[in-house]
């Protein structure tokens, strides 16, 4: 995966309060083997913390950016993206967003930008307070995209994916699949409060793999403003494999099989590891979100 060395990285999409101390009090997380594997089993690429009963309470701890913010001062050209972890980050959003504000245009509709924090041990959100435990998630409440760096060194270590840019790369777009699911409004259709294999939550996150897979397709013929040309100049076979080891190690028999020793379906709350790579590779070989409906 390789970024075009002179495009300007636009550092406003993303919000970097690592190290801050988060507003308004302490993150609660509850504690002991059962809040474990709630943590293992159903957080992982998941909405806001509220939704995973890991809200403290509080609405009124929004993030807010540390001055200076890293990414401002490290991240400002494609090149410094080839080099950097969290300046890749900026990268991905950047062509993410360029995308699904290009394809909202296609179709006559107005794509609402989203900012992704970056965070590290806690953060405050609309949706309430949470800790890196809980996962990249999307906070509807605020219309943020929250991420932990750390969390790509966790993908590895303890859900046994390869690893590669574009893991990186798959995690920040499933997340804005969400936002566009947001935009849309078929993301409340995950919050009936029923889990299992065939649940709307389910369905619900295979689609948001579905719109990673779509803009993989088009990532690299998404032009970027600042040069008319595509941010993303390459992108192999060997990223897209990445992308679907990624999407299989975060399966929920995967991570039930690794953490319970057991495979339990009626309590998945984001498909299984098969159901996860099909669906994020019939968004990239068709490059067309009208082919994402899981509910169907």
């Amino acid at each position: 995966m390789q970024f075009d060395d002179d495009a300007k990285l636009d550092t406003s999409e993303v919000q970097d309060v690592r190290g801050s101390r988060v507003p308004g009090g302490r993150a609660t997380v509850g504690g002991g083997v059962a809040a474990l594997i709630a943590l293992v089993l159903g957080l992982l690429f998941g909405v806001g913390p509220d939704q995973l009963g890991l809200s403290s309470g509080s609405d009124e701890s929004a993030a807010t950016a540390s001055s200076p913010a890293q990414v401002q001062q490290a991240c400002r050209t494609g090149q410094d993206a080839n080099t950097k972890d969290d300046c890749r980050m900026v990268a991905v959003v950047n062509s993410v967003q360029d995308y699904w504000d290009q394809e909202f245009a296609r179709r006559s509709g107005s794509y609402s930008r989203s900012p992704t924090v970056f965070f590290s041990r806690q953060v405050g959100t609309a949706c309430g307070a949470a800790t890196s435990a809980v996962g990249p998630f999307y906070c509807p409440g605020d219309r943020k995209v929250y991420l932990d760096l750390g969390f790509f060194d966790e993908l590895r270590s303890k859900f046994g994916a390869s690893g590669g840019a574009f893991a990186q790369a798959y995690v920040v777009a499933h997340e804005y699949g969400h936002h566009v699911q947001d935009l849309m409004g078929t993301l409340s259709r995950s919050q009936d409060g029923r889990t299992g294999a065939n649940s709307n939550a389910v369905r619900v996150e295979l689609q948001a793999d579905c719109y990673a897979g779509v803009w993989a397709h088009h990532a690299t013929t998404t032009k970027d403003e600042s040069t008319g040309r595509p941010l993303i100049t390459s992108l192999t076979t060997a990223d897209i494999t990445d992308g679907l080891d990624a999407a299989a190690a975060v399966g929920d028999d995967r991570i039930q099989e690794r953490f319970q020793g057991r495979v339990t379906p009626e309590t998945w709350t984001h498909g299984s590891a098969k159901q996860r790579q099909q669906w994020f590779y019939t968004g990239y070989r068709t490059g067309d979100m009208a082919r994402c409906d899981t509910f169907r």
